[in-house]
């Protein structure tokens, strides 16, 4: 008989495990998935024609509440528990649930679900969200072409929307973002790379998506998703740790095991954070992942623009992962607010409505507005709390340009920030060394 296998999930690994391990597996049947961590996902079907013809009408997803009374009603055997950017007494508090019903608790490893590529891969992932992935994965890129191999990005799952049409997605500019209708924490990971000029791929079917990348590319670079291991296997793997947040990287599921695994650690933000939290970051490296190059770097933030920031009362707008999965209490925003000595960083948290509401409900969220935007509600929502706070000026540290989608209720600047080496520190261009080499045999 074959065993039955409910897949606990956040629209990503979850659907990535379902399609390499379980889609033509004869022995398993997948009876459900459960759903957390992303709004507006449950009550849908993972579809028939990503799901193939042993699932002719689809899998059912279910909210992860209701895990326990499921797995007696679909007589689950097995749990796969496949989403990251946990503690790990979260994962073990999840497989005690499951234990305690009598079905079995499952962690798929990577090379169970690793994909081989026929190019080179260079995996740039975190130990929690809001590390620095993006920076690092933008200099990447950089110093690829810098050196002449033509890059593709492939970024970790966020199919939120129809998932048949989003099987296989390939951006090139604006407009293909536009057409495809993407939430805003998509446009944060997708948009620099298009400023950049660099094709990005994304979707559900990561096979699929990888039979179309790898042929228009030199490299291909895994952009990491939270804290998620890379969907392919990597040639170089990089790997950012957040010293404001020392002590995570022994801590937080799967960024242990990325730490570990790594080929480069980058620890960045070292011109904010202390000595002890650097020191523990380094320790870390030194007992789990002895044989990893270290590099030392910093993400200063730029102020865009002539807008002054000082006397002003400010309204900062951030990364909304790296303040709800990512659980920080502030982000770039804040740090440029201080640094241009912004009058008063305004606390939206008392004029939220609707849906924003339940995000700080939700996540513990600092004086800041996360971006968010899954939904127009959710969009509107925002203009709704920012209009109701009367700030002077609105600081926005989102990767995007908030002011292409909402009509902001009052005037706006925007805060950058990119990786750099710490002088004397191993750079990305050494950690890249072994992918050049091999690009140029």
């Amino acid at each position: 008989m074959p065993r039955r296998v409910l897949i606990m999930g956040a629209a990503g690994r979850d659907f990535h495990n379902f399609n390499v391990v379980y889609r033509e597996d004869g022995q398993a049947d997948v009876v459900a998935f459960t759903a957390t961590q992303i709004p507006f996902i449950e009550n849908r079907r993972y579809p028939p024609e990503l799901a193939g013809p042993r699932y002719p009408d689809g899998i059912p997803i279910f909210l992860e509440h209701e895990l326990p009374k499921l797995i007696g009603d679909l007589r689950v055997d097995d749990v796969v528990f496949a989403y990251s950017d946990v503690s790990h007494e979260y994962v073990m508090h999840a497989a005690s649930r499951v234990l305690a019903t009598g079905a079995s608790f499952v962690l798929l490893g990577p090379d169970a679900t690793m994909l081989e590529a026929n190019v080179p891969v260079v995996a740039v992932c975190a130990v929690r969200t809001g590390a620095g992935k993006s920076q690092t994965t933008r200099k990447v890129v950089q110093r690829l072409k810098e050196h002449g191999k033509k890059a593709v990005v492939v970024r970790h799952p966020m199919p939120y929307g129809n998932l048949v049409a989003q099987r296989v997605q390939r951006f090139e500019g604006f407009e293909d973002l536009d057409r495809a209708n993407v939430t805003i924490e998509e446009r944060e990971e997708y948009e620099p790379h298009l400023r950049q000029g660099t094709v990005v791929y994304a979707g559900v079917d990561y096979g699929a998506i990888l039979e179309q990348a790898q042929k228009e590319c030199d490299v291909l670079v895994w952009d990491g998703g939270n804290n998620d291991y890379p969907f392919y296997r990597p040639a170089v793997h990089i790997v950012v740790a957040d010293p404001l947040r020392a002590g995570h990287e022994r801590s937080y599921h799967p960024g242990e095991t990325n730490f570990r695994m790594a080929d480069a650690i980058v620890i960045n933000k070292v011109d904010s954070a202390n000595a002890d939290q650097l020191a523990e970051v380094s320790r870390s490296a030194e007992t789990l992942n002895p044989r990893a190059m270290v590099i030392r770097a910093k993400s200063p933030v730029r102020v865009e623009g002539d807008t002054e920031l000082a006397g002003k009362r400010v309204l900062v707008i951030e990364d909304g992962p790296t303040l709800t999965h990512g659980e920080m209490q502030y982000g770039a925003g804040v740090v440029a607010a201080r640094k241009e000595r912004a009058a008063d960083i305004v606390d939206p948290r008392a004029w939220a409505v609707g849906s924003m509401k339940d995000v700080y409900a939700k996540y513990n969220v600092g004086p800041v507005l996360p971006a968010m935007g899954y939904s127009a509600q959710q969009l509107a929502d925002m203009v709704e709390t920012i209009a109701a706070a009367k700030p002077d000026l609105v600081v926005i540290a989102s990767p995007i340009d908030l002011s292409r989608l909402i009509d902001l209720p009052a005037p706006s600047m925007r805060v950058s920030y990119d990786l750099r080496e710490l002088p004397g520190s191993p750079t990305v261009r050494d950690a890249l060394a072994p992918v050049l080499d091999l690009s140029d045999a």
